[in-house]
C-alpha cells in the first residue's frame, strides 16, 4: 500500500521509522518548512525532514496545504495518508485525494483532549490513563471516527515529554496495526463516545505557576508544560524558569511565594503545603540545582516568587 506520510516533530519519527519497518511503500513525507533554532536562528529541517532525507523519500514542506501542495501530495498516488503531529490543517480537496483517507494518530482517548496539546493538558488535569488512537481524519477537530486505540498510564512523575515519548513509540505501532488492517479491509471504525475536552495549543502563559494554588496542581503544571514551553515564576521584576517541582506536605508552612530552606532543600509556600525547587534557571543564566543557587541568594527569606 502506498502511504503519503505527514508529521514535523520528532514525536512523529517513530512513526514514520515504523511504517518503512513492517514495509510500507512510504511514496512521500509532508513536513512544515524549515526552522530558525538555536541562538543563531539557523534555518533547520524538521525532525521528520531529517529522518525522510535518511531514508531517501521525496519531502514535501508546506506551512499551508494550499492547491499546489495538494497536487504534489495526488502526484504522489498514495493509496492512503497516515498524518502524526502535522501542525496544520488539511482542507477537503486533500483529504479525497486517498482512497483510504488521511489515518490520524492522536495522543489521547478521543473525544478527550482534542487538539494540538492533548499529552500536556492531560498531565496538567492529573488524568491518571490516557493513551493514543487512529482516527478517520476529518475537517473537524478531532472529530473523526475511531480505528484503534491503546492506553498509557500517567506516573506521578510523568512530565509531558516524558509521557509523549512513550507514546510515539506505542503510537507507532498503533498506527502500523491501523494501516495493515486497512490493506486487509478488516478495519472498522467507530463513532467517538464520551465528554468531549479540548487541548488548545500551549502558550508561555501557560508555564507561569500561580503559587496560590494548591502544591499538587502547581505541581501537575509544571509537569505538564515540561519541556515546551517550561514553567516559570516572576522574581524581582524577571522571569525565572524552573524545573518540575516536588510536593513537599511535610515541610513547615509558608505564604504562597515565599521561600526557606528546610535541611538542604529549598522549598516554596502555595496556597496548600510547599513544593521543593529542584533546578532554577534565573534570567542570564544556565540551569543549575535549586541548592546551588540558593547559597548565591544573600538572604533566601526575602526572595518572594510572583
Amino acid at each position: 500500500m502506498r502511504v503519503l506520510f505527514a508529521g514535523t516533530p520528532a514525536v512523529a519519527v517513530p512513526s514514520l521509522d515504523a511504517l518503512v519497518a513492517v514495509g510500507f511503500d512510504v511514496v512521500a513525507v509532508l513536513t512544515r518548512p524549515d526552522a530558525p533554532l538555536g541562538r543563531k536562528r539557523v534555518l533547520t529541517p524538521s525532525p521528520v525532514a531529517a529522518r525522510a532525507a535518511e531514508l531517501g523519500i521525496e519531502v514535501i514542506h508546506a506551512a499551508k496545504v494550499d492547491a499546489d501542495v495538494t497536487a504534489r501530495i495526488a502526484a504522489a498516488a498514495p493509496d492512503v495518508a497516515a498524518i502524526v503531529a502535522y501542525g496544520g490543517l488539511i482542507p477537503r480537496d486533500a483529504l479525497d485525494v486517498p482512497r483510504y483517507g488521511w489515518i490520524n494518530l492522536h495522543f489521547s482517548l478521543l473525544p478527550a483532549w482534542r487538539g494540538a496539546a492533548p499529552v500536556q493538558r492531560a498531565v496538567m488535569a492529573g488524568d491518571d490513563v490516557t493513551g493514543a488512537v487512529t482516527f478517520l481524519l476529518e475537517e473537524g477537530l478531532d472529530t473523526g471516527p475511531v480505528l484503534g486505540t491503546l492506553t498509557e498510564s500517567v506516573r506521578p512523575d510523568d512530565t509531558a515529554g516524558a509521557l509523549l515519548e512513550r507514546l510515539s513509540h506505542s503510537g507507532a505501532v498503533l498506527l502500523t496495526q491501523t494501516l495493515s488492517a486497512v490493506d486487509a479491509g478488516k478495519a472498522a471504525a467507530v463513532q467517538q463516545q464520551g465528554d468531549v475536552s479540548l487541548a488548545p495549543k500551549l502558550t508561555l502563559d501557560d508555564g507561569r505557576l500561580d503559587w496560590r494554588q494548591p502544591a499538587l496542581a502547581i505541581g501537575r503544571r509544571a509537569r505538564g508544560v515540561t519541556p515546551e514551553p517550561g514553567a516559570w515564576t516572576m522574581m524581582d521584576g524577571q522571569r525565572v524558569k524552573l524545573a518540575p517541582v516536588l510536593l513537599r506536605p511535610e515541610a513547615p508552612a509558608l505564604q504562597p511565594g515565599r521561600l526557606a530552606m528546610d535541611g538542604k532543600s529549598v522549598i516554596v509556600g502555595t496556597g496548600s503545603h510547599p513544593v521543593e525547587l529542584t533546578r532554577i534557571q534565573p534570567s542570564g543564566k544556565k540551569m543549575m540545582t535549586a541548592a546551588d543557587w540558593a547559597r548565591g541568594q544573600a538572604t533566601l527569606e526575602s526572595v518572594v516568587f510572583e
